[in-house]
């Protein structure tokens, strides 16, 4: 099974991107967009939970998607050197329900506290031609009072540190899906066979929120950060033309062992479509690497060559 058996093609998604984007002028960058005003550049950016939605649904448990939201939004946010500051979320329903609507306010609560950042408002809206269930999104807009990181400066000779993820995180969720329950709903109550928990609880491990590269790049020569989201690993491609070797990659969590053997899916759709236990990366000069490393509780896991393309553990992407 790949990604795109199970319902997501990365190529087509990327290209359907390209177009919409081609019809819009404005600023803009990797992860987030930006714009100048008066003597601040701000920046905005937009996200959902996916079909993280769809654990939810199964499981009855709403409670942490709106962690799951407000991480997807910061991180990209961080990801640029930008310090996020504030965030609206925006509810879909088919129908209102009080008790999963207090549920994902508490998850946007709590998410805003671990991020530093305040939710100022949000909309909610009753569409049940449009939707079947809930979706959940939201926005966040930050400041860059340091400059933005765009990975312009990355040179071979550069070390890659990661900074561990705490799971799946909101990515590749529908081959998560699919792999580990077949389409089944009662397989989310299974157990997992390494963990007091179940499969359920695997998908619904909230998304890490990182504002320690943010530090990080206040003390240190941070010439790039990539969050590593849908598409895994091939997010360093979006810091420069150069080649990442990540060859000693932080261990992965047995989750991703689990889909890997129930779903039949390849080592290197798993690094293309999984963050693979490490959710964050920042390229920085390699006498720098070790003191980065220890700011954000991470590791060297690599290098910057010349070149071009990913490599993950002897895996080319």
């Amino acid at each position: 099974m790949d990604y795109a058996d199970a319902g997501v093609d990365i190529d087509e998604s990327d290209d359907a991107v390209a177009a919409l984007a081609a019809s819009i002028a404005g600023g803009g960058g990797e992860y987030a967009g930006t714009f100048e005003y008066g003597d601040d550049t701000l920046a905005l950016t937009t996200d959902g939970v996916g079909t993280k939605i769809l654990v939810a649904e199964a499981v009855g448990d709403y409670s942490t998607v709106g962690i799951d939201c407000v991480a997807m939004n910061t991180n990209d946010l961080v990801a640029m050197n930008i310090e996020p500051l504030a965030f609206v979320d925006y509810l879909v329903v088919e129908e209102p329900d009080d008790d999963i609507s207090a549920e994902i306010g508490e998850g946007l609560a709590e998410g805003a506290e671990r991020a530093g950042v305040s939710v100022v408002g949000g909309e909610t809206a009753v569409m049940p031609e449009v939707v079947d269930g809930v979706d959940l999104a939201g926005s966040c807009v930050g400041a860059a009072d340091d400059g933005i990181t765009d990975g312009s400066r990355t040179e071979p000779g550069d070390a890659v540190v990661g900074i561990p993820s705490n799971g799946v995180h909101s990515n590749g969720l529908t081959l998560a899906r699919k792999a580990l329950t077949g389409g089944d709903k009662d397989a989310y109550a299974e157990t997992v066979p390494y963990a007091d928990a179940t499969v359920g609880d695997e998908l619904l491990e909230p998304t890490r929120i990182y504002t320690s590269p943010l530090e990080a790049a206040r003390e240190h020569d941070v010439r790039g950060m990539a969050h590593i989201t849908g598409g895994g690993f091939t997010n360093l491609e979006r810091l420069a033309d150069a080649r990442f070797v990540v060859d000693d990659p932080l261990p992965a969590q047995p989750v991703f062992d689990l889909i890997a053997e129930r779903g039949d899916v390849d080592e290197d759709e798993m690094y293309r479509t999984f963050n693979m236990g490490t959710g964050f990366v920042l390229v920085v000069p390699d006498d720098e690497a070790e003191d980065v490393a220890e700011t954000v509780d991470g590791r060297v896991i690599g290098r910057v060559e010349e070149g071009e393309g990913v490599v993950v553990d002897g895996v080319e992407l």
